[in-house]
């Protein structure tokens, strides 16, 4: 895990790799990589390179980046791992191809050199990573199917600058630092930025499961090689409806993908929860022979004695598998202190995070570099209340959204309702007018704002030129279009992992993991592991999270299982309601019922974090 960067100038009159630009846009990631640095200049100064390492796999010099092949033809710099690299590696060498390291680093650039840019397809793991053809004169950039690792690019018109960070970018001095209206709607309607937006006009996100080739007439568009509906639809349509086998393939799929993301010349933690996910992957690793295995949980005293409390029951599930238990503590000051150090490292603003940046935190103060997450379980195995409610919402409500403006009717009728103060959240004036249609009631259920809210938020020509760009009912809709027609599992399923899942969960993961310089692996969200699923609607009726607990020889105690989901929480919103002069007991209240997101305090974080001035010109 690392991070990356590269300056390619591919118009002749383009002035050359600025040294110190490739420097300062390398160093601001050195958290990614505190175990070593490279760079690399093409002997005409077109084309440069920059790397942060943290070692995971072949710790000696032989991984050092960026590397070259053996003739110099090819320059890689790569951030991830690859767990099939030995396979891999074995199949080259039997092609008569000669190997000088041990590192999966190598395997990328021999890979390349017999496949070309189709060798992603033959990748399992987690990757972005810029490669330079000096005999086609091309740089080719891939991020992997899914999107666990990030990788932002920008182009002037002469030249293309590339990096793991997006305010990596920022940080050599030669990108716009000009607002994208798309990416600031996107932010205050989903808590997140979706790609291929940033805030930042000059900054684009390669989408999870491209790959994008400049030449010498610059970038192409990306080309995608893997598509979440698309995926769903084929494993749905390749696989037998049946409910016999389902229990088996499952478990096959958890050990095989456990196994991979077991690959590593370092020891691997996991982090662990109250929950079945995390808890399924510590009883996996032991009935793989994973020993001294280090098991991290986030508590916090607020919440002790409550059902929120997860360090209790995650101990008698590290004691079931033998696992030794650290448990760290947060409270109020220490998040307080904390705070300008998060928003520095946020890579874009997010209204999650907090709770991976803590347990990463943890980590390296326990001198962990590697933990298993359970990020990804709920989008396989239908965790959330979306995959009830977005569903009742389009059967209940599609009959009512044919009927032409009734929906913005009732909306502006409810709106004026809900501002005298009658005790409905604003959200709820939308769902005449969104819940008839699949994209309609996700917004309504994953959003912090709506559309109509936001000139309350921001000016309004931001508004009308973000909405308008980013289109967001289309961009929902179109995570849907690649697959045959899905049922209505698999496309909830397919809307949280190509939207929440990647544009959140992920990205948060990376920058909070790799601000504590911690590599997070994720064995659910693996398109391997994907494939080998029963089919949604199988896993829906065989109760898929039950399947999970019983995966490990010891399946995971009742106390565990018949625990009320909770999610993986932290009491900042708590912490910011209080400072708002709200009561505790409000402040803990049970969430509101399922169907729509009635959470205030997302609101108040979303606000506070984009206070934390992401617009305003960067300091010396």
């Amino acid at each position: 895990m690392c991070g990356i960067a590269g300056i390619h100038a591919y118009l002749d009159v383009a002035p050359p790799v600025d040294h110190g630009e490739l420097v300062r846009v390398t160093e601001r990631m050195t958290a990614r990589g505190p175990d070593g640095s490279g760079l690399w200049l093409a002997d005409d100064h077109r084309t440069g390179f920059g790397h942060r390492r943290l070692a995971i796999i072949d710790l000696s010099n032989g991984g050092a980046q960026p590397m070259q092949g053996e003739n110099g033809r090819l320059t890689i710099t790569f951030n991830g791992e690859i767990y099939n690299y030995r396979e891999l590696r074995a199949e080259l060498q039997a092609k008569g191809r000669v190997f000088r390291s041990e590192s999966d680093t190598e395997v990328l650039l021999h890979l390349y050199a017999e496949y070309g840019a189709d060798m992603v397809r033959r990748l399992r793991g987690m990757f972005a990573f810029g490669l330079w053809d000096a005999a086609r004169r091309t740089l080719l950039l891939a991020r992997d199917p899914l999107g666990v690792k990030p990788l932002y690019w920008s182009d002037d018109g002469w030249t293309v600058r590339f990096a793991s960070q997006a305010k990596a970018l920022l940080a050599g001095g030669a990108v716009s630092r000009d607002p994208d209206p798309a990416g600031i709607v996107g932010f205050h309607l989903l808590g997140s930025v979706p790609e291929p937006f940033t805030i930042w006009r000059g900054v684009h996100a390669l989408p999870a499961g491209t790959t994008l080739t400049v030449d010498a007439t610059g970038p192409h568009e990306p080309v995608r090689y893997y598509d979440v509906a698309a995926a769903l639809a084929a494993r749905s349509a390749s696989r037998a409806h049946d409910l016999d086998g389902a229990r088996g393939r499952l478990a096959g799929a958890l050990h095989d993908s456990v196994r991979h993301h077991l690959v590593a010349d370092v020891p691997v933690a996991v982090f662990l929860s109250a929950g079945i996910d995390s808890g399924a992957l510590l009883g996996t690793m032991a009935d793989l022979g994973a020993r001294d295995v280090s098991a991290v949980t986030l508590a916090f005293d607020e919440f002790k004695g409550l059902a929120l409390d997860e360090a209790p029951l995650a101990a008698e599930v590290a004691a079931r598998y033998g696992a030794r238990h650290i448990v760290r503590t947060v409270d109020r000051p220490e998040f307080e202190r904390d705070l300008p150090m998060l928003l520095d490292a946020m890579d874009m603003p997010t209204i999650d995070g907090i709770n991976t940046w803590f347990v990463a935190k943890a980590a390296r103060e326990a001198g962990i570099k590697v933990a298993l997450s359970g990020l990804g379980a709920d989008e396989c195995f239908g965790g959330y209340p979306s995959f009830v409610d977005v569903p009742r919402s389009v059967r209940w409500l599609r009959p009512i959204s044919w009927v032409p403006g009734l929906g913005a009717l009732a909306r502006r009728g409810l709106s004026g309702v809900i501002a005298a103060g009658l005790g409905l959240h604003p959200k709820s004036a939308g769902v005449l007018q969104y819940g008839g249609s699949w994209a309609g009631a996700y917004l309504l259920r994953r959003s912090v704002y709506m559309p109509w809210e936001l000139e309350t938020l921001l000016a309004p020509d931001l508004v009308e030129e973000g909405l308008r760009r980013l289109a967001p009912l289309s961009r929902i809709a179109a995570a849907l279009e690649a697959g045959k027609p899905l049922g209505d599992f698999d496309r909830v399923a397919a809307l949280e992992t190509s939207l929440y899942m990647r544009n959140q969960l992920l990205r948060d993961a990376d920058w909070a993991g790799m601000a504590h310089s911690v590599e997070i692996r994720v064995p659910y969200v693996d398109p391997f592991f994907l494939a080998a699923l029963p089919p949604g609607d199988v896993l829906a009726n065989v109760r898929a999270k039950d399947v999970v607990a019983e995966v490990p020889s010891k399946p995971l105690p009742d106390s565990v299982r018949h625990r009320r989901k909770t999610g993986f929480s932290t009491p900042v919103g708590r912490w910011l309601t209080e400072a708002a002069g709200r009561g505790v007991s409000e402040a803990l209240a049970e969430p509101a019922p399922a169907g729509i997101d009635f959470s205030a305090a997302s609101r108040s974080w979303a606000q506070r974090v984009w206070r934390s001035g992401w617009l305003e010109p960067a300091t010396a």
